[in-house]
């Protein structure tokens, strides 16, 4: 049997588990950046919106070009995101419609457009379509140094700009009536936000794939409110448990055969959730449960202390 040593020196060691480790745990970083300030905008389901509208830009982008290329793919699915946010916009700008129903109106609409089109293309005779449904689902043990490069590049990059801007997104999260007052461009925030939100979850596609990219966006945000009250280390933790997340995917999958990096990524992040909702120092259950009851015992000391002194 494979020691945990040696399974670890074999990832290490392996120039194509090393990369796809690497494009996973930067991710799962930024990912678990910029998910934190969509989790405090009470917009969890864009991340899965954008996702699912994704799906017919890479097909488009397909039909145009007749070739899968990575970046290709990306400019599409960016394109289309874009188009998918701008619809949620006009529906609840020009009816009664709230956000997230428009959301759902959105999400279902796009990705029933890209099932068809992936259906079309796949039952075209076109030889240069093996694969594209992988997209659905994710598959990062497919990539190549050069998918590898430019997911964790752009990643890089997403982080990068989101440490950035911090104390505006900051504003943006918690007060966007005084970012306004203080002379800040509230709906170029928002946009930026929003154009970080779509980069982040189309970096991810082909690792994760479009039904599940958006885990990796919201789970570690979520995990990391567990442990803390102030944002700037929920943002730090929150990039953290998405690199664990990413790392452990990578070497699960590497040591189990048939197991895909993507989900297994996910199901990483949503163990890192049940430790965080149970264990987490500020709103742990058994924390919170420990908490009370130490409260309460030090009350009736405190009680009985009186009691005596009264006596």
């Amino acid at each position: 049997m494979i020691s945990l040593w040696d399974s670890i020196a074999a990832l290490a060691s392996d120039p194509n588990l090393r990369w796809i480790t690497l494009g996973c745990m930067l991710l799962g970083l930024s990912s678990g950046m910029i998910g934190c300030f969509a989790y405090l905008r009470r917009q969890s389901l864009m991340g899965d919106t954008i996702a699912h509208t994704a799906l017919p830009g890479i097909c488009v982008a397909f039909l145009l070009t007749g070739v899968k290329s990575l970046p290709v793919f990306m400019l599409g699915a960016v394109a289309a995101g874009i188009l998918g946010t701008l619809a949620i916009r006009v529906i609840t700008a020009r009816s009664r419609i709230k956000a997230d129903a428009a959301m759902g109106i959105v999400l279902s609409s796009f990705f029933g457009i890209g099932i068809v089109l992936l259906t079309m293309i796949q039952h075209s005779g076109d030889g240069s379509q093996s694969g594209l449904d992988k997209f659905l689902f994710g598959q990062a043990a497919a990539m190549v140094a050069s998918d590898v490069s430019l997911m964790g590049g752009v990643s890089l990059v997403l982080a990068v700009v989101c440490a950035l801007l911090f104390k505006e997104f900051k504003l943006l999260a918690f007060d966007p009536a005084f970012a306004k007052g203080a002379g800040f461009s509230v709906s170029l925030l928002d946009f930026l936000m929003q154009a970080l939100v779509v980069t982040a979850v189309v970096a991810g596609i082909q690792a994760v794939g479009v039904v599940l990219v958006a885990a990796l966006l919201i789970t570690p945000a979520v995990s990391a409110r567990f442990w803390t009250e102030r944002l700037g280390r929920m943002v730090v933790l929150s990039g953290i448990f998405g690199m664990a997340s990413g790392l452990l995917g990578a070497w699960i999958s590497s040591q189990a055969h048939q197991l895909p990096t993507g989900p297994v990524s996910v199901l990483a992040a949503a163990a890192v959730f049940l430790v965080s909702v149970l264990f987490g120092s500020k709103r742990g259950l058994l924390t919170v449960r420990l908490t009370r009851r130490r409260a309460r015992l030090n009350l009736q000391q405190a009680s009985a202390s009186s009691v005596k002194e009264a006596g």
